[in-house]
C-alpha cells in the first residue's frame, strides 16, 4: 500500500541516506545525489516541493522503469553517461531522462545517439542488404604530348568497377554513403542512392600509373575511398582500388551494425572474391 506525503512531510522525513523504490528496484543515494539537477522534477520530489509517494516499507515510491534508473542514478552521481556495450534501450533512457526532465542527461543521450553504431539506436530484425560486384577492362587510346608540337598515340587499360546494392534499411544505406566517397581532381563528393528508394549504385575506376592525370579527368573517371576510424578530410581515407577492397569496407560496418552473412556467391569460402553477397541483420 502507498502512501502519499504532503510537502512538508516531506521535508521531515527524507535525510541521508535515502531509500527509494523505482518500479520495484530499490536504491540508496543521498539527497545531494538525487538534487544535483534542482530544477528536473527528481529534484522537485527530493526537495519537497511536490508530494512523494512510499511503499509499505517506508521507501520513497517512483513508479518508473526500475532497472534503467540506474543510468540516470549514475549519471547523476559522476556528470557522464556509462552504458554497457551493446545497450539496445537508449529510446527507452531517453524517455526515461525526459520524464524526470533532467536536461543535462538529455544532451548526454543526444551526443551518444550521434556517435553510437545505428544498431545501438535500433533498427529493424531482418533488414536486408543485397550487393551484386563486377569489373570490366577497357582499353583506352589517348595522344600522348612529347613536346611542343610532337604527340603520339598511347594505349592503356583501365578496370572500372561496379557494385549494385539494395538495402532494406534506410538508416544503414545512408551509413554507407557517409562512408564511402568519390574523389577526382575536382575534389571529393557522397555517393547518393537512386530515386528508387533503397538502390546505391558506385562505379569508379582507379587511376593507372601510365596513365596521366588530363587523360583520366577527361574520360570523367574517378576514384572511391573509404573513410577510416576518425579519418577526415582529403587523402585521410583508404583507397578502395578493387570490389574485393569494398566487400571489406563493407562487412566491417554491416557486422558492426548486427548484420550476419547469409549468403555467398560464387564461393562461400571466398568472401572477399564473391560476387554476389547477402546479409541479413539478426
Amino acid at each position: 500500500m502507498l502512501n502519499l506525503n504532503s510537502p512538508d512531510d516531506n521535508r521531515k522525513c527524507l535525510q541521508d541516506p535515502v531509500s527509494l523504490n523505482v518500479g520495484g528496484e530499490v536504491y540508496t543515494s543521498t539527497l545531494d545525489t538525487l538534487t544535483r539537477c534542482r530544477d528536473s522534477m527528481l529534484g522537485a520530489m527530493f526537495t519537497g516541493q511536490i508530494p512523494l509517494a512510499r511503499d509499505g516499507r517506508g521507501h520513497a515510491f517512483i513508479d518508473r522503469d526500475g532497472k534503467l534508473f540506474r543510468y540516470v542514478l549514475n549519471f547523476l552521481r559522476s556528470g557522464s553517461l556509462d552504458l554497457p556495450d551493446g545497450f539496445s534501450e537508449l529510446a527507452l533512457l531517453r524517455r526515461e531522462a525526459d520524464f524526470f526532465q533532467i536536461r543535462p542527461l538529455l544532451d548526454e543521450i543526444r551526443r551518444y545517439e550521434a556517435s553510437a553504431p545505428l544498431s545501438v539506436r535500433g533498427g529493424p530484425l531482418g533488414a536486408m542488404v543485397l550487393v551484386g560486384c563486377d569489373s570490366k577492362v577497357r582499353l583506352l587510346h589517348f595522344n600522348l604530348r612529347c613536346g611542343p608540337e610532337n604527340y603520339e598515340l598511347g594505349t592503356c587499360s583501365v578496370r572500372a568497377f561496379t557494385v549494385d546494392l539494395f538495402c532494406t534499411w534506410g538508416a544503414f544505406l545512408g551509413l554507407l554513403c557517409q562512408r564511402f566517397c568519390y574523389r577526382s581532381s575536382q575534389g571529393a563528393a557522397s555517393p547518393r542512392p537512386r530515386r528508387a528508394r533503397g538502390r546505391l549504385e558506385l562505379e569508379w575506376v582507379p587511376k593507372p600509373h601510365e596513365l596521366p592525370q588530363d587523360q583520366y579527368d577527361k574520360q570523367g573517371y574517378r576514384g572511391l575511398e573509404a573513410a577510416g576510424a576518425g579519418a577526415t578530410g582529403a587523402g585521410a581515407g583508404r583507397e578502395i582500388c578493387n570490389t574485393q577492397a569494398f566487400v571489406e569496407e563493407l562487412l566491417k560496418l554491416a557486422l558492426a551494425e548486427g548484420f550476419r552473412v547469409d549468403l555467398v556467391l560464387p564461393d562461400p569460402a571466398d568472401i572477399l572474391n564473391s560476387s554476389s553477397l547477402r546479409l541479413v541483420k539478426s
